[in-house]
C-alpha cells in the first residue's frame, strides 16, 4: 500500500513503486555515480547496473506512518571520495522525493555496492 494523502476534494495515494522511482532518479543525477544495483545481489557477489526502466529495483522504500526512510543501492566512480559522493545522493534523494511528492523524507541511506573504473 502506498502513501495516502487527503486533500480538499478527495485523496491521493503515491505507491512506493513511484517514491522508488524519483529517487532512483535522483540517484543517477549525481556526479560520480556509475549506476543502481539491485538490492538483492546475486550469489556470486556481481552488481549489475540497472536500466533506466528498472531503477525502483535498486531503492528500498520504508514507509511506516509519517516515517519515510529510503535506502539506494549504488555503484561508484573509482578514484572519487565515497563520503562525498554518498552525501551529495543523500540530499538529492531528499530534495526530490520532497519535491515531488510532498512527503517528508526523514533518512536516507546509501549503500555503495561496488566501484568501478569510469573510463
Amino acid at each position: 500500500m502506498g502513501k495516502e494523502l487527503a486533500g480538499t476534494w478527495g485523496s491521493i495515494i503515491i505507491s512506493p513503486e513511484v517514491i522508488s522511482t524519483l529517487a532512483g532518479i535522483a540517484t543517477t543525477e549525481c556526479f560520480g555515480i556509475v549506476g543502481v544495483v539491485s538490492s538483492h545481489i546475486f550469489s556470486d557477489g556481481i552488481a549489475e547496473l540497472l536500466g533506466k526502466e528498472s531503477l525502483a529495483k535498486g531503492v528500498d522504500i520504508d514507509l511506516k506512518s509519517d516515517v519515510l526512510k529510503i535506502t539506494v543501492n549504488v555503484v561508484i566512480g573509482y578514484g572519487i571520495n565515497i563520503s562525498v559522493i554518498a552525501q551529495n545522493v543523500m540530499d538529492n534523494v531528499k530534495y526530490i522525493v520532497e519535491r515531488h511528492t510532498g512527503l517528508k523524507v526523514n533518512h536516507v541511506t546509501v549503500n555503495v555496492q561496488g566501484v568501478r573504473l569510469v573510463g
